[in-house]
């Protein structure tokens, strides 16, 4: 073989090898992008139910189970008007009520549970009748319902007697599930274990605390900034 043969030859296997660098140097480069848009999408859909856990008070995802919310509609049997679900999670408390003639509503910090239940509620017909919002139960307003639903935690109930005491109708029905107001009455309950539920009457809490029964907020009891209304429900 010549030498300018072996010279030709020799610069095929060059740009063959060079080729082929590139080849693995642009594979790399799609694995690297494949694998870092992953993450970022794992993240951006974790990161809302993992970032609760670093809070000092929240309220974690768990769903109500079928029981808790045959409780809540029987005990709402007789009510009618506006409802709110405070943390209202995937939905199922809402869109029963809408099932029930309610015009529901649900409070939710989490946005990717609000679009689901959004979603949810297209599909079972009755999304005409209920409205989701991503939204902190200590910023939002509760003059406008006649019947609010929490699945609450003992560190935030009495705080929440204090707000929605102030805020709601004297018409109005609370129902909570889980765990009872701490100072509150219950004029009736349903249910036993944790699918328990407590009824209370404005009239009766809201006379309370004008007559003094209900200690006023200090500014220790006041809520926590970092404290949110998730999903429980």
């Amino acid at each position: 073989m010549s030498q300018q043969e072996l010279l030709l030859n020799s610069e095929r296997s060059n740009g063959a090898f060079t080729e082929e660098r590139r080849s693995r140097s642009r594979l790399g480069l799609v694995v690297t992008g494949v694998v870092g848009g992953s993450l970022v999408a794992l993240y951006a859909v974790a990161a809302p139910f993992v970032a609760p856990a670093l809070r000092k008070v929240c309220l974690p995802f768990v769903p109500a189970t079928t029981a808790q919310v045959g409780n809540v509609l029987k005990v709402l049997r007789t009510r009618s008007g506006t409802l709110v679900d405070i943390g209202s999670g995937d939905g199922r408390i809402v869109i029963a009520a809408a099932k029930c003639g309610f015009q529901a509503s649900g409070l939710e910090l989490n946005p990717w549970l609000v679009w689901y239940s959004r979603y949810k509620a297209w599909r079972e017909g009755v999304h005409r009748s209920t409205s989701f919002h991503i939204s902190d139960l200590w910023k939002a307003s509760f003059t406008q319902y006649s019947n609010v639903v929490i699945f609450g935690v003992p560190q935030m109930m009495d705080q929440l007697e204090l707000k929605l005491a102030s805020e709601l109708p004297s018409s109005a029905k609370v129902v909570a599930c889980r765990f009872p107001f701490p100072r509150w009455v219950p004029e009736s309950t349903e249910g036993e274990g944790i699918d328990t539920v407590w009824v209370y009457d404005a009239k009766t809490f809201q006379s309370d605390l004008h007559s003094g029964k209900t200690r006023n907020m200090s500014l220790e009891d006041k809520p926590d900034p970092h404290t949110r209304s998730l999903s429980v429900s």
